[in-house]
C-alpha cells in the first residue's frame, strides 16, 4: 500500500512533505493531506477485487494511507445503509437512505473509521502513547481501539461532556483528563502537550491520516448503491472533515475507474447553537466566524472553530449543496422520528442531520424526487437525556387482565377513534 502514496501535500500552496507525524505547512500554515498516485492505483484496483475482500472499510486499502496490513481496527465500517421507506414517506419523498454508522464497530460511531486509520499509523510510526481531544465519540474510538493496541491514552474533552461518553471512554482505561473550557480549548492545550511530550494525537500531529478515514464512508455509500453515488447527501459538521472527505472519495472513485460519475450535491448540517459553518455558507462568507460559546444539545457538534470550517463550505458550494442548522427542539424531534419510523436510535448528531434534511426539502433546496443519503454518525445511547422529556413513561398496572384491557381500549380510543368509536363511547 505505501507504494500508492507519496507523501503529504499543503491543501493551500501545494507544498510537498514526507510522510511524517505533521499536520501544517511550514510555509503558509496550511493543513496537510496525503497525496496518492492515482494513475498506479487505477492499474492495480478494480471492482472485482473490491467485492472479493471482506466487507469492512479495509476493502479499499489502496485509497487509505498506511503502508501494511491494518494493526489497529481490521473489523471497522462495514455498516448498512438502509433503505428508509416509511422515514421518506414522512418526509414526502420518493426514495431516502440511511447510511447507519450508529452500529459502527467497535464503538458505535463513524469516528471509528478515522481513528484506525491514525493508531494503524502511530504504530507505523513507533509511537508509544496516543491521545486525542474530543467532544465524546472520539474519546470512545481513540480509547477503545489504542486499548486493543496496547497504546496508553490520554484523552481531553470539555469538563461538561455528556456522563455516557466519559463512561464510554473511562472504561478502556484511559486516562481521561477534563478540561473547563470549550472544545477549542482543549484542542489549544493538546497541540501544546503533544509538541512537548512527542505523543500521537489523532487530531492533531496525526491528521493527514487520521482524516483520511472518512473516505471510507462515501466509498462504501457508492457500492452500497451499485457503484454509482446519490444525487444528494447530508452529513452533519463539527470540525467539518467529513462532508469534504465524502466528496473526495466520490472523486477518488472515479479517478480510479470505479464509478462513472462523481456529481453529488452535498449539504452541510448543524446545530443552530454552534453553526460557524452554516452560518458561512448562509451568508456567503467564504470564512467562517468562530463561535465562541457553544450552546446546543448536540455537544459532538460544538466546535465553535472548525479546523475544516473554510474547505467545508467551499464543498458545498461548488458541489451545489447548501448548509442548514436546527434548533435543540427539532434536534431531539429529529431523534425521535428517525427512531419510530426506522428503528434507528441516532444521537443529538443524527437528529442534527434528520432535522436540517426536513428543513432542505420543504425549502425546496432538496427536491422530493431525487434520491437522498443522511449519514448518521453515532448511537443513541451515548445521549440519552437530550429526549428524556420526549420519550413517554410506562404505564402501571397491577398483573389484571382486567386493568391491561382498560389502558388498551384508552390507547386503542387514542391512537384511531374511528377505528375504536364503540369501545370510546362505552
Amino acid at each position: 500500500m505505501s507504494d500508492f502514496v507519496r507523501g503529504l501535500k499543503c491543501r493551500l500552496c501545494g507544498k510537498n512533505y514526507p510522510k511524517e507525524p505533521l499536520n501544517f505547512c511550514t510555509e503558509d500554515f496550511g493543513p496537510l493531506e496525503v497525496d496518492y498516485d492515482y494513475d498506479a492505483i487505477r492499474e492495480t484496483i478494480h471492482r472485482g477485487k473490491v467485492e472479493m475482500r471482506p466487507f469492512n472499510m479495509w476493502r479499499y486499502k489502496e485509497l487509505l494511507p498506511i503502508d501494511g496490513e491494518p494493526t489497529v481496527g481490521p473489523l471497522v465500517g462495514g455498516t448498512p445503509l438502509v433503505k428508509a421507506r416509511r422515514l421518506a414517506e414522512e418526509l414526502g419523498v420518493e426514495s431516502l437512505w440511511i447510511k447507519n454508522d450508529a452500529v459502527n464497530f467497535p464503538t458505535l460511531s463513524f469516528k471509528d473509521r478515522v481513528v484506525s486509520v491514525a493508531l494503524s499509523k502511530a504504530v507505523e510510526f513507533g509511537f508509544k502513547t496516543v491521545g486525542c481531544a474530543s467532544t465524546g465519540n472520539l474519546a470512545n474510538s481513540v480509547a477503545a481501539n489504542a486499548a486493543q493496541a496496547g497504546l496508553e491514552a490520554y484523552i481531553f474533552v470539555p469538563s461538561d461532556l455528556e456522563s455516557a461518553k466519559i463512561i464510554g471512554t473511562s472504561i478502556y482505561g484511559a486516562n481521561v483528563v477534563g478540561v473547563t473550557g470549550t472544545y477549542d480549548q482543549v484542542n489549544r492545550l493538546c497541540t501544546q502537550v503533544a509538541f512537548k511530550y512527542g505523543w500521537g494525537f489523532v487530531n492533531i500531529n496525526l491528521r493527514p491520516f487520521y482524516a483520511e478515514g472518512s473516505k471510507s464512508m462515501g466509498f462504501e455509500i457508492a457500492e452500497q448503491l451499485g457503484w454509482r453515488v446519490p444525487r444528494h447527501i447530508v452529513a452533519p459538521m463539527a470540525g467539518g472533515s467529513l462532508i469534504g472527505k465524502i466528496h473526495k472519495a466520490f472523486h477518488e472513485l472515479y479517478k480510479v475507474g470505479l464509478i462513472d460519475d462523481p456529481r453529488c450535491k452535498i449539504y452541510g448540517a448543524q446545530a443552530t447553537g454552534c453553526n460557524p459553518i452554516t452560518d458561512a455558507v448562509k451568508n456567503h462568507r467564504e470564512q467562517h466566524r468562530p463561535v465562541r460559546k457553544p450552546n446546543t444539545i448536540a455537544k459532538s457538534l460544538a466546535i465553535g472553530d472548525p479546523a475544516d470550517g473554510y474547505f467545508a463550505a467551499k464543498v458545498m458550494r461548488e458541489s451545489g449543496g447548501w448548509g442548514e442548522d436546527a434548533s435543540d427542539t427539532e434536534i431531539a424531534e429529529a431523534m425521535t422520528l428517525l427512531a419510530r419510523t426506522e428503528g434507528i436510535w441516532a444521537e443529538t448528531a443524527g437528529g442534527v442531520t434528520l432535522a436540517v434534511t426536513k428543513k432542505l426539502v420543504d425549502q425546496g433546496r432538496i427536491p422530493r424526487d431525487e434520491e437522498i443519503v443522511i449519514c448518521i454518525t453515532g448511537n443513541g445511547l451515548k445521549t440519552q437525556d437530550a429526549i428524556l422529556n420526549l420519550v413517554a413513561r410506562p404505564t402501571v398496572i397491577r398483573p389484571s387482565l382486567e386493568e391491561f384491557d382498560a389502558v388498551y381500549q384508552a390507547s386503542r380510543c387514542e391512537a384511531a377513534p374511528e377505528i375504536a368509536l364503540a369501545g370510546c363511547r362505552a
